[in-house]
C-alpha cells in the first residue's frame, strides 16, 4: 500500500512538472502574441504580461475573455443620409476655419476648435436650438420618459445598457405595450453583457406584445460571454424624434433608490428638445442597425427637425468606441481641462484616468486652476475603487479638492468648467470609457447649464467628505499594498 501511495505521489509530481514546464512555454507564446500580435497600449501591454505571467493558464483564459483588441474598423454606417449629414459637416467646418461661426456666436468664443474637432473626427454636427432639462433621481427621470412614452404618437426607441425584469420596468413595459398595442413602433435594444440576468423568455414575450428587439455582441452559448470588453454602455431614449434622453440611468430599481445595497442613487441624465435629438437618433439608429442587420435610414419618418426653436441651448452629441480611430470623448474631457482657466467640476464613478487626463488635472491643480472630483463613497468593484484611491491621492497630493459622496452611490459622469461648458453623458473618467466601451455624450456650449451644473455639484458637497492631504498620507500599509497593485492592473480593469 505504501508504495502505491508512493508511485502515485511520484506520478502527480511529474505530471505537475510537466504541465509547470509546458505552461512557461505557452506563457512565453501568449506573451509574444500579445506583444506582436496585439497593437495596445505598452501599458496596457505591461499589465497583461504581469497578469499571465503571475496567473499562469488562469490569465491567459481572462486575456481571452477581457484583453484581445477589436479591429479598429468602423462598425456602424450611416446609411441614407451620409449627403444630407456630410454637407451640413462640411459648412460647419468651414464655419469654423473662417471664425464666422465665432462672430455670430460670441459664446464659442475660446471653444471653437473644439467645435471643430468633433466635426472632423465624430460628425457632431453643432445644433443651436435645444432645451435641455437636468436630471440627478432616478425617480423623476423615469416619470418624464413614461409620461413622453404616454404621449408618443409614431415610434419609441429605447437603448440601456442594463435592463432589469424588475418593478421598474414593470412599470414602464406596461406603457410601451400599450403604446404597441396602439400601433406605435417600440424598439429596445439592450447590450447582452449587461443584461445577462434577462431570460431570453424575458425578450420573447415582449416581442410578443409588439416590440421590437434587438441585442448588442449576444453570448455565444446561452448566456456565456466571450466578449467582456467592447460593451455598448449608451443610454437613449427618442420619442418620435421630438424628445431625446442621454445620461447615466439604466433601468433597473436600484436606479430609483429601491437596492438597500446602494440606497440612495445619485446620477446625472438629460432631456433634450431640439435638433441634438436628430443627432442622438443618428446614434441610435447606428448602434440598431449594426446590432438588428436593418437600415432604418431608409424610412424617412424618424428624421424629423422641429418646426420652431426650443431653445438656445448650443451642443454637440458625440460618440467613441473601440472601432474609433479617435478616443472622442476622452480628447472633450481633456481639452476641457486644459481650457479651464479658474476652475473643474468632475463627477464620476469610476476615476482611473490615462496619463494624459491625470497629467492634465495635475498641471491645472498646479497652474491654480481649482480642480473638483468627486467619487463615491463606497465601491461597487473593488479593484476599481482601489485604483481610483491611488489616483485620487496623487490629486489630493498635488493640491486638488477631492470629495467621496456619503448619500449613497454616485453615478453621475461629467465635466464641466469655468460655468462655460460641460460635457455629460455615459462615458466615465477611466480608461474602459476612453477605449473599451462604446459611449455617447453630450457636449453643451451654454453657460446657463455649465452654471446648472456646478450648482448640483455644490450642493452635492453637503453630503461629501474631503479626502484631505492628511487623511490620505494617513492610510495602512495594507490600503497602499491594494492601491498600488490595483494601479498596475488600471489598463485591464
Amino acid at each position: 500500500m505504501v508504495e502505491v501511495f508512493m508511485l502515485c505521489g511520484q506520478l502527480a509530481a511529474q505530471a505537475a512538472f510537466f504541465i509547470f514546464r509546458h505552461m512557461l512555454v505557452l506563457n512565453f507564446i501568449f506573451s509574444i502574441i500579445i506583444v506582436f500580435f496585439q497593437r495596445k497600449e505598452p501599458k496596457s501591454a505591461w499589465a497583461w504580461l504581469l497578469v499571465i505571467n503571475a496567473l499562469p493558464g488562469i490569465g491567459f483564459l481572462m486575456y481571452l475573455l477581457a484583453g484581445t483588441d477589436i479591429h479598429k474598423r468602423k462598425m456602424f454606417k450611416i446609411k441614407g443620409i451620409e449627403e444630407q449629414l456630410g454637407e451640413a459637416v462640411r459648412q460647419q467646418e468651414y464655419s469654423v476655419q473662417s471664425r464666422k461661426m465665432e462672430r455670430e456666436n460670441p459664446q464659442l468664443k475660446g471653444y471653437s476648435d473644439l467645435v471643430f474637432y468633433n466635426l472632423k473626427t465624430s460628425d457632431a454636427v453643432l445644433t443651436d436650438d435645444n432645451a435641455v432639462r437636468i436630471f440627478t433621481d432616478g425617480n423623476d427621470k423615469f416619470d418624464a420618459l413614461i409620461e413622453d412614452i404616454r404621449s408618443a404618437q409614431h415610434y419609441i426607441f429605447l437603448q440601456y445598457y442594463i435592463i432589469k425584469n424588475d418593478v421598474l420596468f414593470g412599470r414602464i413595459r406596461d406603457v410601451l405595450a400599450e403604446k404597441a398595442q396602439q400601433g406605435v413602433e417600440v424598439r429596445i435594444l439592450y447590450d447582452a453583457m449587461g443584461c445577462r440576468s434577462a431570460s431570453k423568455k424575458f425578450w420573447k414575450d415582449l416581442e410578443k406584445q409588439g416590440m421590437h428587439i434587438a441585442v448588442f455582441f449576444p453570448a455565444l452559448f446561452g448566456r456565456l460571454h466571450l466578449r467582456v470588453n467592447y460593451r455598448n454602455h449608451r443610454k437613449i431614449a427618442i420619442i418620435d424624434g421630438r424628445v431625446g434622453y442621454v445620461g447615466g440611468f439604466n433601468v433597473g430599481k436600484e436606479y430609483i433608490g429601491l437596492d438597500p445595497k446602494f440606497g440612495h442613487w445619485r446620477d446625472t441624465h438629460l432631456r433634450i428638445e431640439g435638433s441634438a435629438v436628430v443627432s442622438l437618433l443618428v446614434r441610435y439608429i447606428q448602434d440598431w442597425d449594426y446590432a438588428a442587420k436593418e437600415n432604418l435610414f431608409t424610412n424617412p419618418q424618424y428624421i424629423v427637425y422641429p418646426e420652431q426653436r426650443c431653445g438656445d441651448t448650443k451642443m454637440q452629441i458625440i460618440s467613441s468606441g473601440p472601432d474609433s480611430s479617435m478616443q472622442g470623448i476622452r480628447d472633450n474631457y481633456l481639452r476641457l481641462i486644459h481650457k479651464a482657466k479658474k476652475a473643474v467640476y468632475i463627477q464620476t464613478p469610476y476615476f482611473i484616468p490615462d496619463e494624459s487626463i491625470q497629467a492634465a488635472l495635475l498641471v491645472a491643480a498646479c497652474s491654480g486652476v481649482e480642480v473638483h472630483v468627486m467619487i463615491p463613497c463606497k465601491p461597487d468593484h473593488p479593484f476599481v475603487y482601489w485604483a481610483t484611491m491611488s489616483y485620487i491621492g496623487e490629486l489630493v497630493m498635488a493640491g486638488a479638492k477631492c470629495y467621496t459622496y456619503n448619500n449613497g452611490f454616485l453615478h453621475a459622469k461629467g465635466v464641466s468648467i469655468d460655468g462655460e461648458a460641460c460635457c455629460y453623458g455615459t462615458a466615465n473618467m477611466d480608461i474602459r470609457s476612453f477605449s473599451l466601451n462604446f459611449e455617447v455624450n453630450a457636449m453643451i456650449f451654454d453657460e446657463n447649464v455649465a452654471q446648472k451644473m456646478e450648482q448640483i455639484f455644490r450642493e452635492d458637497l453637503k453630503l461629501c467628505t474631503q479626502i484631505t492631504r492628511d487623511m490620505y498620507k494617513g492610510r495602512s500599509l495594507w490600503v497602499r499594498f491594494k492601491e498600488q497593485v490595483c494601479r498596475l492592473l488600471s489598463p485591464v480593469l
